[in-house]
């Protein structure tokens, strides 16, 4: 958790407006924001505080612009919902309100995930179905068993992920359709895990 404590009172403003941007916006403020905001004159003065934040572990800039400002340790709050309870998918139940617990829809929207339109159904038994939209986490790496998006010779899919010893299979849920069997002289490349599934009604 960030310890503003360590700040000026400055520095907190800048942080607390950083903060106000990426949260509602998306995306940090660029310097002359910054400067606009805070009555700074010159550039090199939102560059010092900026720098500042950085090596009191509170900010990132990964290209050293300050649009690709990240806080360190600071999670923006995210969609949530109440959880108002059951429904029937088959016979009917009681309705009984449940109103005082939420579905947090955070976990989609982690550090660096993205999303991806499915096309086909090569998924089908996994219940993703062509249309949906797919919620990914990048990483390199991934267990035998998880849904990964792989890329093979430049071209992208989504498959179970399988290590055999001299090859890599991906795998459909769907019995009409055939394994992918990568071998060495290929190349692949996992972009990331599947996290979750959105469907449109």
């Amino acid at each position: 958790m960030a310890d503003l404590n360590m700040l000026t009172d400055r520095q907190r403003h800048i942080y607390e407006f950083i903060k106000d941007k990426i949260e509602n916006r998306g995306y940090g403020p660029a310097i002359r924001e910054i400067c606009d905001a805070f009555d700074i004159v010159s550039p090199n003065g939102v560059m010092c505080h900026l720098r500042a934040l950085e090596k009191k572990g509170l900010i990132r800039r990964p290209e050293k612009l300050a649009r690709a400002i990240q806080l360190v340790d600071h999670r923006p709050p995210g969609p949530v919902l109440p959880l108002l309870g059951r429904v029937a998918a088959g016979s009917a139940i009681e309705a009984i309100e449940q109103a005082d617990d939420q579905v947090d829809f955070r976990t989609f929207c982690g550090r660096g995930n993205f999303a991806l339109k499915v096309k086909g159904e090569s998924m089908i038994e996994d219940h993703i179905e062509d249309g949906d939209l797919v919620v990914i986490k990048p990483q390199r790496n991934a267990s035998n068993g998880q849904r990964v998006v792989a890329m093979i010779d430049g071209e992208v899919t989504l498959k179970k992920f399988h290590r055999k010893r001299d090859k890599i299979v991906l795998e459909p849920s769907n019995v009409r359709m055939s394994p992918i069997v990568v071998t060495p002289e290929k190349d692949i490349q996992i972009l990331g895990v599947l996290v979750g599934v959105l469907r449109k009604c």
